[in-house]
C-alpha cells in the first residue's frame, strides 16, 4: 500500500476517535480535515457525496468516508476506510455492553461533555459558512436554501425529511433554470455485484432467521441478531436519531408482545437501552456503534460457563456491527457509479444547484435545531462559555490551521477543567 494511503488511512483513524456531534458534524469535520487540510477531496466533491448519502439508507457520515476512501484507492481501500472508520466506537460500544453493570445509570453525561454540543455547532457554523458560496447563487437557490432551514428545524426527527428536501430542491432548479451547461462527466462502470450481494444477503438472513425460530435451531439467536441489523441498517433513513428508536422496539417493546410464542427471542431490559442510547451520544464516531452494545447484551446470557457467555457476547458485537454497517457500505458503491453517470443529463446537471442549496439549508437547519438545547442566552457562566466554544470553533476553524482533533481536545479539556 503506498505511503500516501497509510496516512490517509491515519487521518480517517484520528477523525474516528474525534468527531463528535452526529452526521451533520461529522460532515463539518471532514470538510475541515479532508478539503481544507488534505486536499483529499474538493469541497463540491465532498458536498455531492453528502448529497447522495442522503438520499440512502443507512448511515450517512460511513458512506461519505467510504466514498473519500474509494475515490483515492478503490475498493480496497473504500474496505479499509470503513473498518478504520468504525473500529473505535464500536469497539468502545461493545465494551460498554461488558462493563455496564460498573456504569452509573443515573449519570451518564459527565461534565467531560460538557462543551461538545457547542464545539459541534461552531462545526456546522464553519461548514455553513464555507458552503455558502458554493451552494447559493441566484434567487431560486436562496428560497431552497431558507424554506429548507425552516423545514429541516421543524421536522428535524422525521427520517424522511432530508432526502424529500433534496428531491424537491433538485426538481425546482431544473424549473428556474433552463441554461444547457457544459457536461464533463467521466463515465464510471456500474457494480450490479454490490446490488446482487446485498439483496442476496437480505434475502438469505430473513429465510435463516425465520427457519432458525420455527425450527428452534440452538444458535438461532446470532441469526436473528445479524438479521434484525441488517435489515434495520438496510432500512432506516434519517441516521441514527431514527435507528435508536426502530432498536428500543424491535429488542425491548416487541419482545413483550410475541414472548408467549417465542419464549427464545432477543430480549434487551429497557434500562439497559436507554443507557446505551445515552452514551452513544457522549461518544466519538458513527451513531451507529450502538449496534455493538446491543449485539452484545443479546448474546451474553449465552453459553453455559463464564467463558463461553463472554465469548458469545463478543461474537454478538462483531455480528450486530457487521450487520447494521454492511448495507450502508453496499448500497453507496452501487450508487455512486450510477449517480455519476446521471450527472452527463442537463436535467440531473441543472439539479445540482438545487440539490447544494437544499443541503446547506438542511446544515442551517441543524445548527439552529442544536443549538436549541444549549445555554447561550441565560446570564451566567455557562452560557457565556457555552458561546465562546461556539465562536471560538468556527473562528479556528476558519482562520487557523489547527486541526480539528486539537480543537475536540481543548474542549474536552474545558469539560474538565469545567468538572
Amino acid at each position: 500500500m503506498p505511503d500516501s494511503n497509510f496516512s490517509f488511512l491515519k487521518n480517517v483513524l484520528l477523525h474516528s476517535v474525534t468527531a463528535y456531534g452526529g452526521p451533520q458534524a461529522h460532515f463539518a469535520m471532514m470538510m475541515k480535515t479532508f478539503v481544507k487540510q488534505k486536499n483529499y477531496i474538493t469541497e463540491n466533491e465532498l458536498l455531492e457525496y453528502n448529497a447522495l448519502c442522503q438520499l440512502l439508507p443507512g448511515a450517512s457520515s460511513t458512506q461519505i468516508i467510504a466514498l473519500v476512501g474509494y475515490k483515492r484507492g478503490g475498493l480496497p481501500l473504500a474496505i479499509l476506510t470503513l473498518i478504520a472508520w468504525v473500529l473505535p466506537a464500536s469497539i468502545f460500544m461493545g465494551a460498554i455492553s461488558f462493563l455496564l453493570h460498573m456504569i452509573d445509570k443515573r449519570d451518564i453525561e459527565t461534565d467531560l461533555f460538557k462543551f461538545i454540543a457547542p464545539m459541534a455547532v461552531g462545526f456546522l457554523l464553519f461548514s455553513c459558512l464555507k458552503t455558502f458560496p458554493l451552494a447559493v447563487k441566484n434567487s431560486a437557490s436562496w428560497v431552497i436554501m431558507l424554506v429548507a432551514t425552516a423545514i429541516t428545524y421543524f421536522l428535524f426527527q422525521s427520517p424522511f425529511v432530508f432526502p424529500a428536501l433534496i428531491v424537491a430542491g433538485g426538481i425546482t432548479t431544473n424549473i428556474t433554470n433552463k441554461r444547457k451547461p457544459e457536461i464533463i462527466a467521466e463515465r464510471r462502470k456500474i457494480q450490479w455485484n454490490n446490488l446482487w450481494l446485498f439483496i442476496a444477503i437480505f434475502v438469505v438472513a430473513g429465510v435463516l432467521s425465520e427457519t432458525a425460530r420455527r425450527q428452534n435451531w440452538e444458535y438461532r439467536k446470532p441469526i436473528n441478531l445479524f438479521e434484525s441489523n441488517y435489515r434495520m441498517g438496510s432500512l432506516v433513513f434519517g441516521g441514527g436519531q431514527v435507528l435508536m428508536p426502530m432498536m428500543m422496539e424491535q429488542y425491548s417493546i416487541r419482545p413483550e408482545a410475541v414472548r408467549h410464542r417465542n419464549p427464545d427471542v432477543i430480549q434487551i431490559d429497557k434500562a439497559d437501552m436507554y443507557t446505551g442510547m445515552g452514551l452513544v451520544r457522549a461518544m466519538p464516531g458513527p451513531v451507529f456503534s450502538i449496534a455493538s452494545f446491543t449485539g452484545g447484551m443479546a448474546l451474553r446470557d449465552m453459553g453455559e460457563t463464564r467463558l463461553e457467555r463472554g465469548t458469545m457476547q463478543a461474537i454478538g458485537c462483531a455480528i450486530a456491527t457487521v450487520g447494521i454497517f454492511l448495507p450502508s457500505f453496499l448500497l453507496v458503491l452501487f450508487f455512486f457509479p450510477i449517480w455519476n453517470n446521471l450527472k452527463k443529463y442537463t436535467v440531473i446537471h441543472r439539479s445540482l444547484e438545487g440539490i447544494n442549496a437544499a443541503v446547506l439549508g438542511i446544515m442551517i437547519g441543524s445548527t439552529f435545531y442544536m443549538m436549541k438545547d444549549i445555554s447561550i442566552t441565560d446570564a451566567n457562566v455557562l452560557s457565556v462559555l457555552n458561546l465562546g466554544v461556539i465562536v471560538g470553533t468556527s473562528l479556528l476553524l476558519l482562520f487557523s490551521r489547527i486541526p480539528a482533533p486539537v480543537i475536540v481536545l481543548i474542549c474536552l479539556g474545558l469539560g474538565y477543567w469545567w468538572i
